[in-house]
């Protein structure tokens, strides 16, 4: 077996590159990307990539059972005689793709993370091209039943569609995804993962997760603490009570949302001249194009219509990246506009707004379809079956939140209700790692799908943590801030861990 160079810790805090020897797993082979693969990667750059597949056992406990193959991207370290290791990405989602993210690296870490580390992108099992967990035979055969799914199903009529048709998703994924379907806990993908470190020739494990990487990242630590060298985890969930109650973390994602939207809506009564929706009361008058929706939808001059479902899941959307800020507010003021119209005033085209919607919940960007969304959390997350419950939990939910309960309510509470019953392997505890090193935590402020206090209690949790606090709009932070990037630079390469109560500023603020 190939021996490869590896990071060693020692006391000082200092790195010595010594020759690691990996047990129990096959060297990958690289091997040339694809042209399409490095869309968007300068041509100088390309000869830093190397694509492989790898196999991993689809059943951990019983390798009888097969393998399938995980989709692995790597960017060279650009000074290979002073490299650490690997450094491995998650996205997010669960079902998020991380395997180009190698492609855009530069974009999220400092130069010198980039000279001492190969980056080491993957999609996780069941995900895009590692071997897609699919819940149906067709693209129409899915479309049957996901198009008849709401995502803020109001009236009795559209109550009923929806579980329904989660009830046909349940069914179809239960009939045609597999012995796969009954592997895909969080668990699984952190064993995948240590098999991955050690095919790069790697004794410890270099990650950085965002969103639900962040689970990703505490279920390795903990299953692994002796092989974690740097941890560093953006935009952070709470584990204990993800894998405990399932309803009540949505329910408390859900007050994530609210708190993000009031802190929007805050930031553009604060900057009037920057922000179109700030003239009266901003909380006032989306609170009425909301409820307005609740009866029917809007209809604007050019034809394009408004519903409550694209209001919703657009506006929670763009609360993830406040470069979207100004636009939303603009599409929210031509909004308001149609409900109050003006002779000789006509608003203005909507560009986030009507944006189709879909099925898709994930916590990063994508442009594919499989059904590892819900394999994942229906594994992780404990949620009753109990699909009768899921209109009333909807009601008390949008009650205490008003834009983003009764959607929350009629995702993973209703999906998983109707989910079939695999008996997963999950990681629910004890998340109180033994590593050597803390793990590195950020929290924004007012992030939308990982509220700041998921941070906090994540860093309680693992005890050997350090949370760094980021004044900061928008979902996850590196890559938008130039202080946590530099306290992440400084990690991954010295394990220098930030001071208690460090505070970060984003590079931009919204309305700037």
């Amino acid at each position: 077996m190939a021996v490869a160079a590896a990071a060693l810790v020692v006391s000082t805090g200092a790195v010595a590159t010594v020759a690691a020897e990996p047990a129990g797993a096959e060297p990958v082979s690289w091997e040339k990307c694809g042209p399409a693969e490095l869309s968007g990667v300068p041509i100088t750059q390309r000869h830093l990539f190397r694509c492989a597949t790898y196999p991993v056992p689809i059943d951990h406990d019983d390798p009888a059972k097969g393998t399938l193959d995980l989709a692995m991207m790597r960017r060279a370290a650009t000074n290979p005689d002073e490299r650490i290791g690997s450094l491995f990405l998650n996205p997010g989602g669960p079902g998020g793709s991380g395997y180009a993210r190698p492609t855009t690296a530069v974009d999220r870490f400092d130069p010198e993370v980039l000279e001492r580390f190969d980056i080491v992108g993957f999609d996780p099992r069941g995900v895009n091209r590692s071997d897609p967990l699919r819940c149906f035979k067709s693209a129409k055969q899915a479309e049957r039943v996901l198009d008849r799914i709401s995502s803020v199903p109001v009236t009795d009529e559209q109550i009923g569609t929806t579980v329904d048709a989660y009830q046909d998703y349940g069914e179809a994924c239960a009939k045609n995804a597999g012995e796969l379907l009954r592997h895909m806990s969080t668990k699984d993908v952190a064993r995948d993962l240590d098999l991955m470190r050690q095919a790069v020739g790697d004794e410890q494990l270099n990650y950085v997760g965002s969103s639900y990487g962040t689970l990703l990242g505490a279920t390795y630590v903990n299953l692994f603490p002796e092989h974690s060298r740097a941890i560093v985890l953006d935009g952070n969930v709470d584990p204990q009570l993800r894998t405990a109650d399932g309803v009540q973390y949505d329910r408390e994602r859900a007050q994530g949302f609210e708190l993000a939207l009031d802190g929007f809506l805050q930031r553009c009564a604060e900057n009037p001249r920057k922000c179109a929706f700030a003239e009266g009361d901003p909380r006032a008058k989306f609170d009425e194009i909301r409820d307005h929706l609740r009866e029917g939808p809007i209809t604007m001059p050019d034809g394009a219509e408004v519903t409550l479902d694209q209001f919703t899941d657009s506006t929670g959307s763009a609360l993830y990246d406040p470069a979207k800020f100004r636009q939303l507010a603009t599409d929210l003021q031509s909004l308001h506009r149609q409900l109050h119209p003006e002779p000789g005033l006509v608003p203005e085209l909507l560009t986030l707004l009507t944006v189709p919607t879909s099925l898709g919940r994930l916590d990063a960007d994508s442009d594919y379809v499989d059904d590892s969304y819900f394999a994942v959390n229906c594994s992780d997350k404990p949620i009753p079956h109990d699909p009768d419950r899921v209109a009333d939990t909807a009601a008390e939910w949008e009650a205490e939140s008003p834009t983003f309960g009764r959607t929350q309510a009629f995702s993973d509470v209703a999906g998983c209700s109707l989910w079939p019953e695999t008996d997963p392997d999950v990681h629910s505890g004890p998340w109180a790692h033994q590593a050597e090193n803390p793990v590195l935590l950020f929290g924004n402020r007012y992030d939308p799908a990982t509220q700041y206090e998921f941070s906090r209690r994540m860093e309680q949790q693992l005890g050997n943590a350090r949370l760094v606090t980021v004044d900061a709009h928008g979902h996850c932070i590196l890559g938008r801030s130039s202080c946590a990037d530099t306290i992440t630079a400084d990690y991954l390469v010295d394990l220098r861990v930030p001071e208690p109560g460090q505070t970060c500023q984003p590079d931009a603020q919204p309305f700037n």
